[in-house]
């Protein structure tokens, strides 16, 4: 099931634009708002079923960056700390002061940024298919990790990951890849204030289970999770899954991260 989103919030900051699609119930008392972030490449397209099985228990936000989606390409490569600053600017023109703060792949990388930038704005942070591991700091090994992903992933998942990379164009996914590279997460993590879930599936060649488990421990308040038999893009292929997880970690107690 996929849910209706209402017309993009348009937000614009030095020259760079981002698109707030909204979905979900209107904020109430003891409902969150879900905030997705989608990694190098794409835009909130795959993350849309996962919007629609949150959307009862509260408002979503999936954002599409720059370069990303409908968005303008930026003349210059942007810094996973730039990213994070306007997904901050983004969320505070439209109006959220705390949020459920997730990110896939390299939203992995933004969320954790923004988390320590803006801990006041941040509740939880759920970081799904994290990179990048330090022990494949490298093109050559991402590379090798998105070809075996594709095999893995379902053809409804290549279709939107393929044509979003079209959409985006190399010039601007070659631009971005040295900045996810050496973006330090397993050193900022240590710096989160709020409750960590690291979630990734089981089969997932690019997170792999022994660097998500290292990374939630390296967390002030880290959980880790598994969805069995699903591959990087768990989010898409198995949302009920993933959303139960998340809302799990909604419900468990603060500080007792395992």
């Amino acid at each position: 099931m996929v849910v209706p989103l209402s017309p993009p919030l348009i937000v614009r900051q030095g020259g760079l634009e981002c698109r707030l699609h909204f979905a979900g119930t209107p904020v109430a008392p003891g409902r969150p708002t879900f905030v997705l972030v989608h990694g190098i490449g794409m835009s909130h397209r795959y993350l849309r079923r996962l919007a629609a099985v949150l959307a009862p228990h509260g408002r979503v936000c999936s954002i599409d960056l720059p370069g990303s989606g409908a968005n303008a390409t930026p003349a210059h490569p942007l810094t996973v700390e730039t990213f994070a600053a306007l997904i901050g600017h983004a969320l505070d023109m439209a109006g959220i002061s705390s949020c459920v703060l997730l990110g896939h792949s390299m939203g992995a990388q933004f969320a954790v940024e923004l988390a320590v930038r803006r801990p006041a704005l941040v509740s939880h942070v759920v970081l799904v298919s994290p990179v990048v591991d330090p022990e494949r700091r490298s093109t050559v090994h991402q590379a090798l990790g998105l070809a075996a992903d594709s095999l893995l992933e379902s053809p409804s998942a290549n279709a939107i990951v393929f044509s979003d990379y079209w959409r985006c164009g190399p010039r601007w996914y070659f631009a971005s890849l040295p900045a996810m590279l050496d973006y330090p997460i397993e050193n900022r993590i240590r710096l989160v204030e709020q409750p960590v879930l690291v979630l990734r599936g089981s089969r997932d060649p690019i997170a792999r289970g022994p660097w998500c488990r290292e990374l939630a421990g390296r967390a002030r308040d880290g959980r880790f999770a598994e969805v069995e038999g699903q591959p990087h893009v768990v989010q898409h292929s198995a949302p009920d899954e993933v959303a139960a997880q998340i809302l799990a970690f909604l419900a468990a107690p603060v500080g007792r991260g395992a």
